[in-house]
Order: structure tokens, then sequence, then C-alpha cells
């Protein structure tokens, strides 16, 4: 029998916690809860759970310092699930090191797809480096670039914006993260360099950039890519 998959939920509101932990026992998991942000940090220590869902506006603590302290030892998958909605909010939470970020109300399958995405992200690729969704290919190690069988011509900085968004398929990058990763930690705070080439990558792999296919923008907090088949 496959083990059940453990996830703790850092959660002080009763009413959402029965909410949660129901679903997800009826999807199989196991499920741990915890009040406070100090109790969470003690039973993450103890369970080593392998998805965590933390709510920001936690009784004793901030959720976003739980996330910091969660970040100093531990790399296991973290969805918050807040009621702030503000962008700056998902980008700081996005930027101290949550996976995803999930906004009050939500369904139970739009729950259940953010845990099974995270928990693919979390465990080691055993498949050839290779990005595959739908009609684009990319091979990571030919740092080559297939849409419908022929090959896109990049720039060295789209090649790398695009592979740095395919390696994180299906996961919200922010502009200040992928300006970081590709410029350095030094880089201008103006994002009109990102959005250049970003605009470009997708006139090469989008049939229509305004309705794409496969890059999507997160208003105000970053990119996504359609994750991999893979």
């Amino acid at each position: 029998m496959t083990p059940k998959i453990n996830i703790l939920l850092i959660e002080d509101d009763k009413s959402i916690c029965n909410f949660i932990t129901t679903s997800l026992e009826a999807g199989n998991y196991r499920v741990t809860t915890a009040g406070t942000g100090k109790e969470g940090l003690s039973l993450t220590a103890s369970l080593c759970p392998d998805v965590i869902l933390l709510d920001l506006g936690l009784p004793d603590m901030d959720g976003l310092d739980v996330l910091t302290r969660l970040r100093t030892w531990t790399s296991n998958p973290v969805i918050v699930v807040s009621a702030r909605t503000k962008e700056e909010e998902k980008v700081n939470a996005l930027d101290t090191g949550a996976d995803d970020y999930i906004t009050k109300p939500f369904g139970t399958s739009e729950l259940m797809a953010r845990i099974r995405t995270a928990l693919r992200h979390s465990r080691p690729n055993t498949h050839a480096r290779i990005y595959k969704a739908k009609d684009l290919v990319i091979d990571f190690e030919k740092r080559l670039i297939t849409l419908e069988g022929r090959e896109i011509h990049l720039t060295q900085i789209e090649f790398q914006l695009l592979t740095l968004l395919a390696e994180n398929s299906g996961r919200v990058l922010t502009y200040g993260y992928m300006m970081n990763a590709i410029w350095g930690p030094y880089v201008d705070n103006n994002n009109q360099i990102l959005r250049v080439n970003m605009a470009n990558i997708r006139r090469k792999i989008e049939k229509n950039p305004a309705q794409p296919t496969y890059v999507f923008t997160e208003i105000g907090i970053g990119y996504r890519m359609l994750e991999s088949e893979n």
C-alpha cells in the first residue's frame, strides 16, 4: 500500500481547518494541524511533512516570519493559504520562499491541484532534462527549442529566461526573482528589460501573444509557464 502523503496545515481558524482537513482526508492525505506559528515550526521539525499549508494571519506571529524561519532549514514545499489579496503580499510570500499562493476562498479541486504541483516539484526528476508541453519542447542539455517540430532561435538572455521558467513550470516566478537570477542582485529594480525580453519570447513561441498558451503573466507579480507534461 502506498504510504499517505503528510500535510501540515498551519491555520488558526477552526472552520477553515475543518474544511481543509475533511477535504484532504477524503483525498487520502494525512493531515496534521497547528493553530500557531510556534506550534507549526515545532511540528515541521518533528513530522517533516511532505507539504506545508501556511496561513499568514496567525495569532502569535506573522506567517511570513514563520516562512522565513522554515526556509533556514527546510526546502519542503510551502503553499501560502491566505485571505490577503494584495499583489505585494503575494510577491513578498513568493520571494520569501513560498512555492505557491492561494487566496481564500478557494475550491477543493484548486487546492488539490496546487498540492499535486508542489509535490511534483519537490521530487527529483529522473527523466531526461526535457520540458514538453503541447507542441513546445525544450531540451536543456542540447540547448534546443522546438515548436511543432521546427527549431526556435532565441538570444542568450531569452533562452535563459525561458529555461528558468520551464525548469519551474507551473510555479509563479516573481519579477524580482527572475531579474536576480538572470542579471544578478545589483540589477536596476526597473523590470522594463525583463518585459521587453519576455515580449520577444512570446512573439517567437506563441501563436497569439495576447492569448498565450505557454507563458502567462501574473499581473503585478511575475510570470508562470505551462506545466511540463514530463
